[in-house]
């Protein structure tokens, strides 16, 4: 293989398996990087490439949490230069013109992009990025351990340092999986009084080593009820897709407590209005976040020793580590390693 081809995995048809594929190593654009991937984390919002869910068409390279060195830039990019230690993450840039984009709301921007979705992403030896897209990532993080933190954990710290819990606040981080394993870490240094909820006890002495103080198996009884003897909770952060379950563990937020949703079935969450009404309850949701936001995260991560738990697969392997990632414990992480 030439140095001017690169192998990759593409998603060539909706509902499709991935397929590898060799490419033209791609050439950066006006305010465009090229980004030599070292390690990119299967996500599940990799499913919207593999199906088209947003119909933005395929053939296309998914993978949305990259790490790797920036190798080339085009004109007029004054952020990066070949060398750096950079990450991509779901939010691949904004206009910076429409309403939203004026006010800083860079994720609600009308004509945002994803990465791995609007544009090539990182199941590839190389991928091209606009300049905005990207976050640095500290020195003292490895590559793969810094994937995750672009998607997985990007959005548990930012979901919690929005959620308006304070330092000795309880806050309750529903399933302990790829998202939930960072929640509760991130939660117990920011000075929160941890409740981890998952179904059976299997992950119990995990989660009371990331950081939890309480366990609550939700197998047992309404994990709503058992949250509510414990307390309550001022925040639930919801990082299982599961409308029901969701709406059982909302019965356990105290006065003024609130439920962020990071995951979703993209069903109804059937949450009685008295529960809301009364005690001035409230349900959410929140969306990732923009480079800025993942630089804070690694930051974060650095000062307090969080740590995504990775398992580390080649490329090659990529269709596989999609089929199987719910049973990875708990980031898969693929490497370019041949």
């Amino acid at each position: 293989m030439s140095s001017s081809t690169m192998r990759t995995v593409r998603a060539v048809a909706a509902g499709k398996p991935f397929e590898p594929a060799t490419l033209p190593v791609p050439e950066p654009g006006p305010g465009q990087v090229r980004v030599k991937v070292h390690a990119c984390g299967v996500c599940g919002g990799d499913g919207v490439t593999r199906f088209d869910a947003l119909g933005l068409g395929t053939p296309r390279t998914p993978g949305h949490e990259v790490a790797g060195v920036v190798d080339a830039v085009g004109d007029g990019v004054t952020a990066w230069r070949p060398g750096d230690r950079v990450g991509a993450g779901w939010h691949g840039g904004h206009c910076f013109t429409c309403r939203a984009c004026r006010r800083g709301d860079f994720v609600n921007c009308a004509e945002r992009l994803i990465t791995g979705a609007s544009f090539d992403g990182g199941y590839a030896e190389y991928m091209v990025a606009p300049q905005a897209a990207l976050a640095r990532v500290p020195d003292a993080l490895a590559l793969e351990e810094a994937a995750p933190l672009m998607c997985a954990g990007l959005t548990t710290f930012n979901a919690l340092r929005h959620s308006g819990a304070r330092p000795g606040d309880t806050v309750a981080v529903q399933g302990i999986g790829g998202l939930g394993h960072l929640a509760v870490q991130y939660a117990d240094k920011m000075g929160l009084r941890v409740v981890a909820v998952n179904r059976g006890r299997a992950k119990e002495e995990l989660a009371r080593r990331l950081g939890a103080d309480e366990y609550v198996d939700s197998e047992e009884s309404s994990a709503g009820a058992q949250l509510a003897r414990l307390g309550g909770a001022r925040v639930v952060l919801a990082t299982v897709g599961s409308a029901q379950a969701q709406a059982d563990i909302a019965t356990g937020l105290t006065p003024n407590g609130r439920m962020v949703v990071i995951a979703n079935d993209h069903d109804p969450i059937p949450v009685p209005g008295d529960l809301l009404m009364f005690g001035r309850r409230e349900v959410t949701g929140w969306y990732s976040g923009h480079a800025a936001d993942a630089e804070d995260a690694m930051e974060f991560a650095v000062l307090t020793g969080v740590r995504p738990m990775v398992q580390t697969r080649p490329l090659a392997e990529a269709e596989d580590a999609f089929q199987t990632m719910n049973r990875a414990r708990f980031r898969t992480v693929l490497t370019m390693d041949r």
